[in-house]
């Protein structure tokens, strides 16, 4: 379906939206708390302003790539106009969890709980980026053969390009000044938050394992992940459980009893606390992989 600069592809099954692609111009559609069913790659070419995306707010400023996963809530306030393009897709159209080994992008561009959900587009980014977005345009305008295939191979692509960029941008990042560079009891921390956050939900869990007060390690995520322990532990936890929630079809009890939770309900407020959504409607909004539970 095409309307001046949206171009949308809907899946033929469920009638909702798959795939699309999208212009702005001089407007900020972004100017309210978002929480979309689908995953968004929004490349802001002009303007700046601030992002509030989960826990945290950042600036931005023109050539910013956004990348929000479903129902991660964000928010752009612009200080100046804003133009750009976004790319939408949904999980049933193309799932980061699935190609993981293909795109790479799951835990770079999506799901990653200490870096900001941003990059910064390079000169030579640009022009690839636009290249790939002109061959997806084109696509959508002429449906043809093997459209979905296509279409599928120009966004892992851009994906990929991004996870590259975004990569090597957190390399460069780090070499920067010393001052800057992350200690090395949070590199740790990264490591015993994924070993454990199945069984260890609380900042103390954590601190006693570090040998560090939960005052003084909580200080420290706030300074160079600019989140809470809390926050980052609440974080992983709810990725998890998205995870399962779209790739398996568990009940909400027996995903929540694999993450350390022996009570359904308060689980599920955990869950809506942290995600905006409940897990039976962010199952029911953004689906679950059935072709893969058969």
């Amino acid at each position: 379906m095409l309307q001046d600069n949206h171009f949308t592809f809907i899946n033929p099954q469920t009638g909702n939206l798959a795939f699309k692609l999208y212009h702005f111009e001089k407007e900020n559609p972004f100017d309210h708390i978002q929480r979309l069913n689908y995953y968004a790659l929004i490349w802001v070419k002009q303007g700046k302003g601030n992002v509030k995306a989960d826990f945290s707010n950042y600036d931005f400023q023109e050539h910013t790539l956004f990348s929000f996963s479903p129902y991660q809530p964000f928010m752009l306030n612009a200080e100046t106009e804003i133009s750009g393009s976004v790319i939408n897709f949904h999980p049933d159209f193309f799932c980061i969890h699935k190609h993981h080994k293909e795109v790479a992008c799951n835990g770079v561009l999506f799901n990653n709980i200490y870096d900001p959900p941003f990059i910064h587009v390079s000169e030579a980014a640009k022009a690839n980026f636009e290249m790939i977005i002109d061959q997806i345009k084109t696509e959508m305008q002429k449906p043809d053969l093997a459209q979905y295939e296509l279409l599928i191979s120009y966004l892992k692509i851009f994906l990929i390009s991004a996870s590259r960029l975004k990569t090597a941008q957190q390399g460069d990042g780090q070499n920067i000044t010393e001052r800057n560079k992350e200690p090395f009891i949070l590199q740790n921390l990264k490591s015993y938050i994924e070993s454990h956050y199945k069984t260890k939900h609380t900042a103390s869990d954590y601190a006693e394992m570090l040998s560090i007060s939960p005052k003084a390690l909580s200080k420290l995520t706030k300074v160079h992940f600019n989140k809470t322990l809390t926050d980052l532990i609440a974080e992983r936890i709810v990725i998890e459980a998205k995870r399962q929630l779209y790739l398996t079809d568990k009940t909400v009890k027996e995903i929540a009893y694999e993450l350390g939770y022996n009570d359904e309900y308060y689980f599920s407020r955990f869950f809506k606390k942290n995600a905006d959504v409940s897990p039976h409607r962010y199952r029911e909004t953004v689906g679950f992989d059935r072709a893969s539970t058969v």
